[in-house]
This record gives C-alpha cells, sequence and structure tokens, in this order.
C-alpha cells in the first residue's frame, strides 16, 4: 500500500496535467487558427497546468519531492511559468495586437481578459519576490504574507480567466483542472502554516 499510494498520486497528477493538452490538441477549434495562436494557446494551457504543480511543490505534497528538493524545482518551473505566460500573451498579440492592446490597457469589454492581466501581472510579482528575497531584504513574515497574496492573485485570476473562455480547451478538463490548482493552493497553505507553526514551536522549546 504505501508503494501503490505515490503511484496513485503520480498517475492523478499526470492525468490532470495530460487531459486538458491532450483535449486541446483534437478540437476543431484549431483547424482554421494561425500556428503563433496556437503556440500562444498551448503556452497558456501550460501555464494553468504550472500553477497546479507550484503549491505541491513548495509545501513537499508530492511523493519523492520533500520540501527541500520540491523548493528548488519550484523556483524553476516558476520561471518556467513566467516563460509561459509571456509566450500566452505574446503568441495572441502577434495575431490580434488591437485585442491585447485592449486587454493590457483594462479597455477590454471581456471580463475573462482583466482577469488575465491581473494574473499575468501577479505573476511577475511574485517572480520578483521570488528571485529578490535577499536583495529586498523583507522580513520573513511580510515577505511570506506579499508572495502568498500574489499567488492567490495568479491562481484566482487565472482560473477565472480560464473558465470564462470558450475555446479549444475542454470543458470538463479545463474545469478539473482549475479545481485542483484552487485546492492545491490550499492544501499548500494549511501546510506550510503548520510547518510554520512547528518552527515557532520548536524555537521556543529550545529558549525555554
Amino acid at each position: 500500500m504505501s508503494t501503490l499510494r505515490p503511484l496513485l498520486i503520480w498517475a492523478v497528477l499526470a492525468t490532470l496535467l495530460i487531459a486538458p493538452v491532450a483535449v486541446a490538441a483534437n478540437s476543431p477549434l484549431l483547424a482554421w487558427r494561425d500556428p503563433i495562436y496556437i503556440a500562444g494557446g498551448f503556452a497558456g494551457i501550460a501555464a494553468l497546468a504550472l500553477l497546479l504543480l507550484q503549491p505541491l511543490l513548495v509545501a513537499g505534497l508530492l511523493p519523492g519531492a520533500p520540501r527541500a528538493i520540491g523548493r528548488k524545482i519550484h523556483l524553476w518551473s516558476g520561471l518556467l511559468l513566467v516563460v509561459s505566460v509571456v509566450l500566452h500573451v505574446a503568441g495572441l498579440w502577434a495575431t490580434s495586437p488591437p485585442d491585447v492592446t485592449d486587454a493590457l490597457l483594462f479597455r477590454s469589454p471581456t471580463p475573462f481578459a482583466v482577469w488575465g492581466v491581473l494574473a499575468m501581472w501577479a505573476v511577475f510579482g511574485a517572480a520578483v519576490l521570488g528571485l529578490g528575497r535577499k536583495r529586498l531584504a523583507l522580513p520573513p513574515r511580510i515577505w511570506r504574507i506579499a508572495h502568498a497574496a500574489l499567488v492567490t492573485v495568479v491562481v484566482v485570476g487565472s482560473v477565472l480567466h480560464a473558465v470564462q473562455i470558450e475555446g479549444a480547451m475542454g470543458s470538463v478538463t479545463k474545469l478539473i483542472l482549475c479545481g485542483a490548482a484552487v485546492l492545491a493552493l490550499g492544501a499548500a497553505f494549511l501546510r506550510l502554516r503548520s510547518w510554520a507553526a512547528f518552527q515557532a514551536r520548536t524555537a521556543s522549546g529550545r529558549r525555554s
């Protein structure tokens, strides 16, 4: 049973990540789209998938990836998330500059565009905090609160952005992936909060 459980977790995770890509790849909506647009769309799917992985990695919730290892992978996958978001926006801009410009300037009449842009800027902000943690010299508690707030905006904004779009991603797989990303974020917050409380109790015991 101890061996079967990690395999089941990884199998479920792989299904959650692969299924939306497979459904999108077979969507008839891609038949008349430009290759650049399609590439930008799949970059967006990749970014959404990374939102599921990120909290699981940093909180050590994946079998075989304890927190020490998960945090290192979390850093690199965070950079990959930034690249995916940039490619997503660049692909859409290359095929429809006016629409993307309106979205970036918050002039778009479509609510999903507003949520997408908010999530994009939050991704950039979280990345700056992550890479510049030492240089910013913020108190650890302030840094954690700021990073957590930005990550929450990223996940909520990305989910609201994705669910409102009628595109190549299948409705069912998209909703499941979005729901899994929200649950993963909540689970990570609970795990990290418990870990912080444990460290505080340990430090208090040593001082006494």
